[in-house]
């Protein structure tokens, strides 16, 4: 049976999640009241706890989970979400996950700041404790992260991304913060370098299935899936599905359609053209193929490890990512 909720593998860690969640918000307080008030707000309404589910299992998976397990899951939640503050300042969003962003309600002077400030509180986290190991992991995933982005802009503006460069950028993009859950978690339960290499490629793999995943659902019709059908294509985003469908199409047809996204993309007519025409070409058997072909990929390199209840949970968390509604 598909497994569409963590809610029957969390438990194997669940004390973990509840004391890491105790020591995430000591690690974000401050003197400044306002700047409390603003975490506190980013505390509530932060996600699935997927990140820090990567890094306890893979841990538990090599090792024993430790205090430098709890750093490395402070560590990736801090960096991620100052990335994500600042990007939705970048992209002028007013909303993620359903919720205000942090630039929609206090500015963007507010958020850029208090994003600098959740950075400077994980390098510090790093640094006290002296876990360069995991802060060479973090740090190269968020410039990952950043490359990805631009190479993303870049192509945007000349809608002309081929199925190579889409999963360079979501190998960047996506992908490297996922592997660096899994590679920190490694690290943190005292794993050889090997190892820790063997689980960030782990990590990229199902990372690249999660990114497709998340293509997939934007070419959903139900619109209570977390973010509204075809907002890919109205930010002019060639995912996936999209370009498999134009590289299916005559010159003609794929002229007509990049000026559609090109031109009229914010228009609901376009969208639903978009959508017609992906699936006449096959693009979303063609994306669910290379999706479970990616997760089959990172499935493989976990059986490579020694059975244990962490590792069985990683494989259901696994299956999750590519199984998920939203």
């Amino acid at each position: 049976m598909p497994i569409k909720s963590l809610d029957t593998i969390r438990p194997v860690i669940g004390k973990e999640l509840d004391e890491f969640e105790v020591r995430f918000k000591e690690s974000m307080k401050s003197t400044v009241p306002l700047l409390d008030k603003i975490t506190y707000y980013l505390i509530k309404r932060r996600g699935k706890q997927l990140r820090p589910m990567l890094v306890f299992f893979s841990a538990g998976t090599y090792g024993k989970i430790n205090d430098s397990t709890y750093r490395a899951a402070a560590l990736i939640e801090l960096l991620h979400n100052a990335t994500l503050v600042h990007d939705d300042v970048v992209d002028d969003s007013y909303r993620r996950r359903g919720a205000f962003t942090i630039n929609a309600l206090w500015k963007n002077k507010v958020a850029v700041l208090v994003g600098d400030f959740m950075l400077s509180r994980g390098l510090l986290i790093a640094v006290h404790d002296k876990e360069f190991r995991l802060l060479e992991l973090v740090s190269t995933a968020v410039q990952k992260m950043s490359e990805g982005e631009l190479l993303q802009i870049e192509k945007t503006r000349k809608l002309n991304i081929t199925e190579p460069e889409y999963f360079e950028i979501i190998s960047n993009k996506t992908a490297s913060l996922v592997a660096a859950c899994c590679a920190a978690g490694a690290a943190s339960a005292g794993a050889s370098e090997e190892s820790i290499q063997h689980t960030l490629k782990m990590g990229e793999m199902l990372g690249i299935a999660f990114q497709i995943k998340d293509d997939l659902l934007d070419f959903e019709t139900d619109l209570d899936i977390g973010k509204p059908t075809g907002i890919d294509i109205k930010e002019k985003k060639l995912s996936l599905p999209l370009i498999y469908a134009l590289e299916q199409s005559s010159y003609a047809e794929r002229k007509s359609i990049l000026s559609s996204v090109k031109n009229k993309s914010s228009e609901k007519e376009t969208v639903q053209k978009m959508l017609a025409f992906v699936k006449e070409k096959k693009g979303l058997e063609y994306a669910k193929s290379k999706m479970y072909e990616y997760r089959e990929k990172s499935k493989a390199m976990l059986n490579e490890l020694p059975a244990s209840p962490y590792k069985k949970a990683f494989e259901q968390l696994i299956e999750f990512v590519t199984e998920r509604d939203k």
